[in-house]
């Protein structure tokens, strides 16, 4: 199998739970099976929050570029980034390595329009940074897709620095399902758990909508990339607890390194 390297750190329990999500989905009889990971769990990459809505902070791109530097000197053959936020940061990333990057959010648009179909209105619960950077604009226009998000981001950012500081309190979980249940009401019935965040306590979504996690979009591409060439690629991916039902391709996001 092939080795992958993660971005970690972004934040901590969310890289744990990423793996904890492969173990899962992987379908293995003995510790070989599993997939080869090289983990990069670096708390100190310089918070998305600060320098994107803030704009106070250092940027993180040049220690995300440093980290994918380490990460393929140590093998990894791909990398991968549990922090949709992060995913601005792709092309300091990209040219720094001559390696793919598992594209979460070319996955999760990929998934969303599985789901909501050309024309479709896809809630995305995030941080207010992935409205203010655009994160998902481009993608979900491609795609024929409509975004909605949160009206009150000043809540889901508290309840984010909450998790971040105190775990899966319940405020968060107040938070992020008052947040759900505002966007089923504006019809966005399909909606995209888009903060890993939020991935930590995904269960607060309200239970009339069709939800699905971007870790777990993620989770599938990297079993399927380290399958390899040659195998089953999709069915490697829909062994996804979000993706048992309806495979899809896998993407991956690669730039010559310039």
């Amino acid at each position: 199998m092939r080795k992958v390297g993660i971005l970690g750190g972004m934040g901590p329990q969310a890289t744990v739970l990423l793996m904890q999500k492969i173990i899962a989905a992987t379908p293995a009889q003995d510790d070989d099976d599993h997939v080869p990971l090289i983990v990069d769990q670096n708390p100190q990459v310089p918070s998305r929050i600060r320098h994107l809505i803030e704009g106070t902070g250092a940027d993180p791109g040049p220690v995300l570029a440093k980290m994918a530097m380490r990460l393929v000197g140590a093998g990894a053959e791909a990398l991968a980034m549990p922090c949709n936020t992060a995913h601005h940061y792709a092309p300091a990333i990209l040219a720094a390595v001559p390696v793919p990057l598992i594209d979460m959010v070319a996955l999760s648009v990929a998934r969303a329009a599985d789901l909501g179909g050309t024309g479709g209105t896809v809630g995305i619960l995030a941080s207010p940074a992935v409205r203010r950077i655009g994160l998902f604009d481009r993608p979900f226009v491609r795609a024929g897709l409509t975004a909605a998000y949160a009206e009150d981001e000043a809540s889901l950012l508290a309840a984010i620095r909450l998790i971040k500081a105190q775990g899966a309190v319940p405020e968060a979980f107040d938070a992020l399902a008052a947040a759900s249940s505002a966007l089923l009401g504006r019809g966005a019935r399909v909606q995209m758990i888009a903060c890993t965040e939020f991935s930590l306590i995904s269960e607060a979504v309200a239970s009339g909508a069709l939800a699905f996690d971007t870790l777990d979009q993620l989770a599938s591409g990297i079993i399927a990339f380290a399958a390899g060439p040659g195998t089953d690629t999709l069915k490697a991916a829909a062994q996804s607890p979000s993706n048992r039902a309806n495979a899809h391709d896998t993407h991956t996001n690669k730039e010559t390194a310039k």
